[in-house]
């Protein structure tokens, strides 16, 4: 009788165990789902490579970087890029700029989630600086001019289905910032 009762304790400290590292691991998902994009490239992330350096030019190695930029109807902004595309070369060090204004009568902070198409693509175009990898907060009429410092990785050349790609999309969405969920 008593090891009945040992055995139901046992099992239902096991299955408290189970729920909360299956709620842990919910909870680290997103994070890690996020890293893993980013190292890999998986489903059009770009690859963050701050602090590196482009490798170089590879002569005669040239593809199109086609930029694209939306926001939605709650943030009340102008943004988009100064160049809608480019030609560049692969592996040398680039710079394109967009433009934001808020429009509204008060500061506003918006954050900007990016992507690159076609997905295999991702995994060889390298973001050395972006506005993008932290919040942006604009005062009542302010017009920005934010930076994206990039290459286009020349291994992209040897991979079958990266050197068959002739455009890259490169994408940002700007989301506003919950102030309420801001860390004080």
């Amino acid at each position: 009788m008593i090891a009945l009762a040992d055995r139901k304790i046992r099992t239902a400290m096991l299955a408290s165990l189970m729920v909360v590292f299956m709620a842990g691991l919910g909870y680290a998902a997103v994070p890690l789902y996020r890293l893993f994009c980013q190292v890999t490239g998986f489903a059009g992330t770009t690859r963050m490579a701050v602090g590196e350096t482009a490798p170089g030019a590879v002569a005669g190695k040239q593809i199109s970087v086609r930029f694209d930029a939306n926001h939605v109807n709650e943030l009340p902004w102008t943004f988009k890029p100064e160049a809608t595309k480019a030609n560049v070369m692969i592996g040398e060090r680039q710079i394109a700029f967009y433009t934001a204004k808020n429009h509204s009568d008060k500061p506003i902070t918006g954050a900007a989630s990016y992507n690159v198409s076609p997905a295999a693509a991702g995994a060889y175009f390298a973001k050395i600086q972006c506005f993008c990898f932290t919040q942006q907060t604009l005062q009542p009429g302010q017009e920005v001019r934010m930076p994206v410092i990039y290459y286009v990785d020349p291994k992209i050349l040897d991979d079958e289905d990266g050197k068959q790609i002739s455009e890259i999309t490169l994408s940002y969405t700007f989301y506003p910032v919950d102030d309420s969920k801001k860390p004080s």
